[in-house]
């Protein structure tokens, strides 16, 4: 049997990452404190003091969180949408009649227009009721159409769709495909303009929402054609389009209420109205919807972190072991103290990036990758812990703990659940590479052209004598700092609490330090930089765990000054800087020391077949079938299992 023809386009290393590079920001027109934190200056003026939302902002988030709460514990069963797989309808409706789906959304069309902060207060509250519920009100509003339309539609599709999703209509966003991930060069959905329309046909894969969607943001490439520029493009999609085909169900091993699907599209007609943006913009779109977009899953990584702290404060007090509670057992109590510190640390990112996400006066599109990043990675570990915690009882699900006369606790759920948050919206692998770049970006102006194999002699002459000028002027900064006189930053340790000042001067001299070893790396490799992503990622880390010390810190100062737990919320973050700073000073240790080099060769003898032998001695429980389904465009033969809730 011969394999199916494929219709992706072929592309090399080199043309994927132009057209990656195509579609990020190139310009950098507001201040950013994580972009200065990678360049090695520690601008505390950018956070502190911590911004702070407008009264009118507080009373109306406020208003809205105790309903949705009031609704979440009254209308929310999460042991039935965990043991049916499925949200109820009802509760979709409810959430529909609550507002739920236009917390984003300007009230001009019907929606709330709640702040950032308190969108991602409320998906905090929802996704600790249920994280599958917390997934469909993201995918909705944080990625579906409201987003989009808001920053790139125009004022007749924002007055055609957004009343529809701020009340009725739930909404999907449609990228990835079988065969493509990260790497929208080889996008195959087309479409291809015939009149006033375009006709689109081809397959995506993972569409959260997909399978309940009444709209959809589909993303196809447009072959470039004369009155047509071509190239990845959005479009607004009815979901009951004639040649829409919800092809599959998909489940998995967390979320098990996500609507999500496999989508086809064959022949499927969309009015050129509801193209977004020009043709080839749609991979900008996407990843400008995503800066902002992408705080929403640190802020239900915020709600699990408190549920664990919780969970692991009753628990451990009320489970004796020799004498005493668990709890004051030093190897329990240290995952406890990480528990707290860390959820500390999270909700400061989270309120600090998405305050001035509301503000714009920042740009925030390393901050939100890095809060996604480190929100995603701290939550899983938080949640492993408890259940190590819970020892025996956290690995039984809630239902047999209930079935024998125990509290149903759902520890080994949320673990399940959460383990998708560091693959969702970006991987932790490619939010590596994309943190990298941003924090490289402006080492690549001044000198990009010195590595780039194809630039000419004289554009590499003309780019050694600016870097030359950029390179005289910041290295000598990098020497010496704040962080090295003992009074600097002195505010943050006021009489009668922890010492957060000494926490900032460290931040300020691992910062220089950050930027002398990327510096230095770049000198070193030069060219082959972009091919060492294990110090990439190392470089990434480092930075996100001083953005997070940094916003601890602000955090509890604002607490100090404004409500009444300063004392306790210095020792949080005093303890989550201590813990942090060990991360830290091993990540700097690893960036020189390591077996990147030995793992290489290793993966290369993996894939050859040399270790084949080691394999020997098991069974493959896995079924038959290709690794990678069949896309190849056409009418669907399978039962269309779309279902729209009304």
């Amino acid at each position: 049997m011969s394999a199916p023809h494929s219709t992706e386009p072929k592309v090399s290393e080199r043309e994927a990452r132009q057209v990656a590079e195509a579609a990020r920001e190139q310009d950098w027109r507001k201040p950013s404190f994580a972009k200065e934190l990678f360049l090695g200056r520690f601008r505390l003026d950018l956070i502190h003091p911590h911004p702070l939302p407008a009264d009118e902002a507080v009373q109306r988030g406020e208003e809205f969180l105790a309903k949705l709460r009031d609704f979440c514990e009254t209308k929310i069963d999460s042991a039935r949408i965990e043991r049916e797989a499925q949200i109820p309808d009802e509760v979709v409706n409810g959430l529909k009649e609550l507002g739920a789906l236009g917390m984003k959304i300007d009230t001009k069309y019907g929606g709330l227009g709640l702040t950032q902060v308190y969108y991602n207060k409320a998906l905090a509250l929802v996704g600790s009721a249920n994280p599958a519920i917390g997934a469909l009100l993201s995918a909705h509003q944080s990625i579906g159409v409201p987003q989009p339309l808001k920053l790139f539609g125009t004022q007749e599709q924002r007055d055609a769709f957004l009343p529809r999703c701020a009340r009725t209509d739930i909404s999907a966003f449609l990228l990835t495909e079988p065969d493509v991930g990260s790497d929208p060069a080889r996008l195959a959905t087309s479409a291809v303009p015939d009149g006033d329309s375009y006709v689109l046909d081809g397959v995506k894969l993972w569409t959260t929402n997909g399978v309940v969607a009444d709209l959809l943001v589909v993303m196809a490439r447009v072959p470039k054609s004369e009155g047509h520029k071509g190239g990845i493009t959005a479009f607004v999609v009815e979901a009951a389009s004639e040649g829409v085909t919800v092809e599959n169900r998909n489940a998995f091993m967390g979320l098990r209420g996500l609507e999500n699907g496999v989508t086809r599209f064959h022949q499927v007609r969309v009015p050129a109205a509801n193209r977004i943006g020009p043709e080839g913009a749609g991979l900008k779109i996407a990843l400008t919807t995503l800066n902002t977009g992408r705080l929403s899953l640190p802020a239900m990584c915020v709600g699990a972190g408190k549920w664990c702290l919780k969970i692991a404060r009753e628990w451990s007090a009320a489970r004796e072991q020799w004498g005493k509670p668990v709890a004051y057992h030093e190897a329990v109590g240290s995952k406890i103290s990480f528990i707290a510190a860390t959820t500390f640390a999270l909700e400061a990112v989270l309120d600090l990036s998405s305050q001035m996400a509301d503000e714009d006066r920042n740009d925030i599109r390393i901050e939100a990758a890095l809060a996604k990043l480190y929100g995603s990675e701290m939550a899983c570990l938080m949640a492993d812990e408890l259940v190590q915690i819970r020892g025996g009882r956290g690995f039984e699900t809630a239902e047999s703990l209930a079935a024998r006369g125990e509290r149903a606790v759902p520890a080994e759920q949320i673990l399940r659940d959460l383990r998708i948050n560091r693959i969702f919206e970006g991987s932790t692998e490619i939010m590596h590479l994309l943190i990298a770049r941003e924090a490289v970006d402006a080492h690549l102006k001044v000198a990009g052209d010195l590595i780039d194999p194809e630039k000419t002699l004289s554009d590499k002459a003309r780019s050694g004598a600016a870097a030359g000028a950029f390179y005289a002027r910041w290295l000598p900064k990098l020497v010496a700092g704040p962080g090295q006189l003992p009074r600097t930053y002195a505010d943050f340790h006021p009489a009668g609490h922890a010492d957060l000042a000494a926490q900032l001067r460290y931040v300020e001299r691992s910062a220089r330090k950050l930027a002398r070893s990327t510096f230095y790396a770049m000198s070193r490799w030069q060219g082959r930089m972009e091919t060492k992503q294990g110090f990439l990622g190392r470089i990434v880390d480092i930075g996100a765990e001083l953005f997070a010390m940094s916003a601890a810190c602000v955090r509890a100062e604002l607490l100090r000054t404004t409500e009444g737990h300063g004392r306790e919320a210095y020792q949080l973050a005093d303890t989550f800087c201590r813990q942090a700073r060990i991360r830290v000073d091993e990540l700097f240790g690893r960036l020189w020391t390591n077996t990147d080099d030995q793992d290489r060769r290793v993966v290369k003898g993996v894939l050859s077949g040399t270790y084949t032998w080691l394999e020997q001695g098991v069974i493959d429980p896995s079924g038959d079938g290709p690794w990678i389904a069949d896309a190849t465009p056409g009418a669907s033969t399978r039962e269309n299992v779309h279902r729209p809730i009304r």
